[in-house]
């Protein structure tokens, strides 16, 4: 990874604590992105994300998909290079059975009849 090449990223949680800034080469995938955070996430978080599909990154205001690779994902600014880049985390909770304590899983209902779609 050449250091004129990567790209400067820092990532800002819901309290407004970092992780980074480190650099990622551009062809990086969002994925890989969330995985690193996931690796890096403070462990005296309440909450905290257990899997990627937890975690949304937005950069620009867009929410970025998984498959989208750093350089698709990161909006240049005047054109100015080798300045950080902040995108910003938002954790999923988990969804708690109040019964049980167990996380619980919501399935797709149909609109009319109420009866779970598989």
């Amino acid at each position: 990874m050449a250091e004129e090449e990567s790209i400067e990223l820092k990532f800002r949680l819901f309290d407004g604590t970092d992780i980074g800034p480190n650099k990622h080469d551009p062809s990086t995938t969002v994925a890989s992105l969330k995985e690193f955070i996931i690796a890096r996430w403070p462990q005296d978080k309440e909450i905290a994300p257990g899997t990627i599909n937890d975690v949304k990154l937005i950069n620009a205001g867009k929410i970025l998909d998984n498959n989208q690779t750093v350089a698709e994902s990161t909006v240049s600014v005047g054109g100015l290079s080798g300045g950080v880049i902040t995108m910003h985390v938002v954790v999923r909770p988990p969804v708690f059975d109040k019964n049980n304590e167990k996380k619980q899983v919501k399935s797709p209902k149909h609109n009319r009849c109420g009866c779970s779609i598989l």
